[in-house]
């Protein structure tokens, strides 16, 4: 009898060709990250099946499980009273704001964005999309009449803001939508500082919501990406950009952002109510110019989010975001951020601490003091991201710091001329 020997196979194949990790029958009480670039297949029909036809995963590029499980709950939170909103995620949230152009804007189109635009967005519209022949009109989106009259038969975008920085104008939703959609046009908006727990934009017609995820959705300034969400037959569109554009957002981080989703309420109520008690308090110091937070009743804004934004048992919530504007113009709004001690000089906005930013020089840089004024922002302005802080050491801190801005002033006024 001939025994045959059996052939083992090498070290390296047995390295690479592992045991397949358990697929548990229970349900895990977190979802599973899947780190992935590909997927196998049974055979090559199925791979071919899915390249022509979709309906699984091949590619992490394309669609990853758990991009898409980040994207499903933002739709969930943001399409809440709405029926059939999909979603697609993002690396950053300016990924997200360029598939928006991309998918429904081409040369010649005319898009129509607020004069205090973010300035990403602003130096995308005017650098990236300007040069391949998109134009663009910047009006002050609180002014109905100048949105109406800067639409035109090519306008394919009208964009806004439902809370814009620095100046925290609130934009009027259902009119935006009503003059949009008479002319043809879509509504987008950036929902970013407002979050789900403020307003869903989808409430009120707006087509598509956009949302840097890097803020509030993360919460802890730990994760980056963006979103897009509306109307499926929308979003499709925006899905063939991303993938064709490669802006998927990373598994990891995708986690990350869908973790934070689960205590976004909690959170934004917390900061929301500091931020009402912050503004309050800050705009009787008489160091301070202005104070610029819809929940001040001398607000241009005041009545307006009272209408569109959720009451809870705290009130109204008219978000996290304070920007704070100290008498003596760009240099005095610098030595205020510098005097701070407790809230940081941070990039960014929406996580658990305070961070601040002068305006000017950070998030508007691109822009000099006329067109500053001219978008309704003082060169001095300094916007607060209210975090999870205790409001009253919130309020100590910024009162020290303008105690200090005005000591300064102070100074320099009594000082001879030329000293």
């Amino acid at each position: 009898m001939v025994t045959m020997r059996r052939r083992f196979k090498g070290e390296n194949t047995r390295a690479v060709h592992l045991p397949a990790p358990p697929v548990p029958a229970q349900t895990p009480t977190a979802p599973p990250v899947w780190r992935t670039s590909g997927f196998a297949f049974a055979g090559a029909q199925e791979h071919a099946d899915l390249v022509h036809q979709g309906g699984g995963y091949l590619y992490s590029r394309v669609d990853n499980p758990t991009a898409d499980a980040f994207a499903q709950a933002v739709a969930a939170l943001e399409g809440a009273t709405v029926a059939d909103v999909a979603a697609q995620a993002f690396a950053s949230g300016m990924a997200a704001v360029s598939a928006v152009f991309l998918a429904f804007t081409k040369a010649g189109a005319h898009v129509v964005a607020p004069l205090a635009l973010y300035g990403g967005t602003f130096d995308l519209l005017q650098e990236i999309f300007g040069r391949f022949g998109v134009a663009a009109d910047f009006v002050d989106m609180t002014d109905l009449e100048q949105v109406r009259a800067a639409i035109r038969p090519t306008t394919r975008v009208v964009w806004a803001e439902t809370l814009s920085t620095p100046t925290m104008s609130v934009a009027d939703l259902p009119a935006l939508a009503n003059l949009a959609h008479a002319r043809g046009a879509l509504l987008a908006v950036d929902s970013t500082v407002a979050t789900p727990v403020l307003c869903r934009p989808l409430e009120y017609h707006v087509d598509l919501v956009v949302h840097s995820a890097t803020k509030y959705f993360g919460g802890h300034g730990d994760a980056t990406g963006g979103v897009v969400c509306g109307r499926r037959e929308l979003v499709e569109k925006i899905r063939r950009v991303r993938i064709m554009t490669g802006g998927q957002l990373a598994p990891d981080e995708a986690f990350l952002l869908r973790r934070g989703l689960e205590t976004l309420p909690l959170r934004v109520r917390r900061q929301c109510d500091s931020a009402s008690q912050f503004a309050a308090a800050i705009a009787k110091h008489p160091a301070v110019k202005a104070v610029d937070y819809p929940g001040l009743t001398g607000h241009p804004g005041h009545r307006l989010a009272r209408r569109l934004f959720d009451e809870g048992p705290e009130g109204t919530r008219f978000g996290a975001v304070v920007t704070v504007t100290p008498h003596g113009g760009r240099d005095a709004g610098l030595a205020f951020a510098d005097a701070l001690r407790l809230a940081r000089s941070a990039t960014s906005l929406g996580g658990t601490h305070t961070s601040v930013g002068h305006v000017g020089t950070t998030s508007h840089a691109g822009r000099d003091d006329a067109a500053l004024l001219r978008a309704g922002i003082d060169p001095g302005a300094v916007r607060f991201s209210i975090g999870l802080e205790d409001a009253a050491d919130l309020i100590a801190d910024a009162t020290d710091a303008l105690d200090v801005v005005a000591r300064v002033t102070a100074r320099r006024a009594e000082a001879p001329i030329g000293a």
